[in-house]
């Protein structure tokens, strides 16, 4: 049995959990520790709970405690947001468990200064060193952060997160498909996720003569700010706010526009939405700080990235995109293959059965690159 343990099921779990419960002929759970917020369904999330066989949740009468037993039974746990109490018995016993974290220094390592972080650190990390305990990565900034705090020796693998992935009939004819010169935002309006980039970098492309349509989905604190910027510089006519909208739609604006920018920093600790723009076959421009940003793409081949918070390089690749439309196009269609080819659901369950199979028979990872591949 092989039990993922989190805070709740999502759209970025549901693939992963299904084809990990298929694979396995049903040997699989996933254990929810709290119920959706009240705050995520208002947002337009929705609560998919009761709609899977594999669900155990433990707010519920009988759910704890088969989550302890499943914690302390299990031949595998794989635990993320959830309390330590349910792998603290496997843990002691030496039983094969991973840790699923994004990046721990959020906000710069200086924070170890502090007693209380270092104290965790150790207890939750550094101190099960020589367990067997590893780390899948769900940030490319997470095996750096476990080397800091000297936790996960050359135990840490590349993972993240994997929402659906879509199979187009044609690449090509959704590239062909798309309407040209259109440029995409996607996110809430907050300072970490950096919207105002969107149409500064439209101001410099509209002043140097430049044909293009730029849409900003999302709603936010900044979208006030965002208004003002846009009527103060007589950008109306190229720049959209269309406000919030259900993730469906969202993909359908994705599969219509040719560039994505994707412009949070460290703030951003992975990063769901370029997995949906690759697989909708954007060329991405994408800040380096974001967690799946170097894990996701190869500059140059299947998306560009640019310096976190430097606009004149953002700037560039962009009107480089526009300049070079095969290469843009060309883009897109490797982004598309790296998600269905490599960083998708179906080949991540895969991959960690293989991956579980070889630390219990004291080997490594036989996959060079890609989920569960060393980092």
């Amino acid at each position: 049995m092989i039990v993922f343990f989190s805070n709740f099921i999502n759209e970025h779990q549901i693939p992963f959990c299904n084809a990990m419960y298929e694979k396995t002929g049903g040997q699989f759970r996933f254990v929810a520790t709290e119920p959706i917020s009240e705050e995520r369904l208002r947002l337009g999330f929705v609560d998919r709970t009761g709609e899977f066989p594999y669900v155990v949740k433990t707010y519920e009468e009988e759910g704890r405690e088969e989550a302890l037993r499943l914690g302390r039974e299990s031949d595998v746990v794989i635990i993320g947001s959830a309390p330590d109490e349910y792998v603290k018995d496997r843990l002691a016993e030496n039983k094969l468990t991973f840790r699923y974290w994004e990046r721990f220094f959020k906000n710069g390592r200086w924070h170890i200064l502090d007693p209380r972080v270092v104290l965790q650190s150790w207890r939750l990390h550094t101190r099960y060193r020589k367990k067997n305990l590893y780390m899948l990565c769900a940030s490319a900034y997470t095996a750096p952060d476990c080397r800091f705090i000297f936790a996960y020796p050359n135990k840490t693998y590349k993972w993240g997160y994997f929402p659906q992935v879509k199979k187009y009939e044609s690449v090509d004819a959704l590239l062909e498909s798309k309407q040209k010169n259109t440029i995409l935002w996607v996110g809430r309006m907050i300072d970490w996720k950096h919207p105002e980039a969107a149409p500064k970098i439209a101001k410099r492309l509209r002043d140097e003569g430049y044909e293009f349509q730029m849409d900003l989905i999302g709603t936010g604190a900044m979208e006030s700010d965002l208004k003002n910027f846009i009527a103060q510089n007589n950008l109306s006519d190229r720049v959209r706010l269309l406000g919030a909208m259900p993730p469906e739609k969202v993909r359908c604006h994705m599969e219509q526009s040719e560039i994505y920018l994707f412009t949070s920093d460290r703030g951003e600790g992975w990063g769901a939405v370029l997995n949906e723009s690759m697989n909708s076959a954007c060329a991405d421009v994408a800040s380096g700080d974001i967690g799946s940003v170097p894990y996701l793409i190869k500059d140059g081949e299947n998306g560009l990235i640019y310096r976190d918070g430097d606009l004149d390089d953002l700037y560039e690749k962009v009107k480089y995109l526009l300049d070079h439309p095969k290469e843009r196009a060309a883009m897109g269609k490797a982004a598309y293959q790296t998600m269905t080819d490599l960083w998708c659901a179906d080949v991540a369950a895969e991959r960690l059965l293989t991956l579980i199979e070889t630390l219990q028979t004291g080997k490594d990872t036989p996959y060079a690159d890609g989920p569960c591949s060393k980092d």
